[in-house]
């Protein structure tokens, strides 16, 4: 199975560890969205390698996207058998939109989630893949709770989609239910006061 790992830090870098573990996986990174940073190290560290740009992507039988913040076109979803899988650290469709986390704060949702997704044109509006939930402490920061679950679920969570890839051949996706969405602006540095 060839696999294309997109994004950016922790993420993408522990996303890169993972799949590179599976034995019957053969991994091939974009060029980080940040210099310097732990996917690039994670990249240079494992000898994976990198395609400069997206659309010099070959084809695939998955795209992973981890803390990625970039626009994925139709075209390069295409050249993926599977397409695009993105790691969103909110329960889609609730909190679409790049600060899902401070807006899960914010709303003081008690529980907070992560999924994993078919990207689509949309933001944050693709199939759902996967999810999973943990509880949101009184006391919970953006940071603390994406250290302490978020981020380890999203991990787990795309190493999980490609290996159920593996055995299955397949995903089973879902429709997200309008009727819950929610869609919250990008705050700006000073509006980020549940940091």
């Amino acid at each position: 199975m060839r696999v294309i790992i997109i994004g950016q830090g922790w993420l993408a870098a522990e996303v890169l560890k993972g799949v590179s573990a599976l034995e019957w996986v053969k991994v091939i990174a974009a060029s980080p969205e940040q210099r310097n940073d732990r996917f690039e190290k994670a990249i240079n560290d494992l000898n994976v390698p990198v395609i400069v740009t997206l659309e010099d992507s070959p084809d695939c039988d998955v795209i992973l996207a981890a803390h990625c913040h970039r626009f994925v076109s139709k075209a390069v979803r295409d050249k993926a058998k599977y397409g695009v899988l993105a790691y969103h650290p909110s329960l889609l469709p609730r909190h679409r939109g790049k600060d899902a986390i401070h807006w899960t704060l914010a709303m003081k949702d008690p529980i907070a989630g992560g999924t994993v997704y078919k990207m689509d044109d949309g933001a944050d509006t693709g199939e759902i893949i996967t999810q999973d939930w943990c509880h949101v402490a009184a006391d919970d920061t953006a940071q603390s709770i994406w250290r302490r679950s978020l981020a380890p679920m999203g991990v787990q969570l795309l190493v999980e989609a490609v290996t159920q890839l593996e055995k299955t051949g397949q995903l089973l996706p879902q429709k997200q239910d309008e009727r819950y969405a929610t869609w919250e602006p990008a705050l700006s540095r000073s509006q980020l006061k549940y940091t």
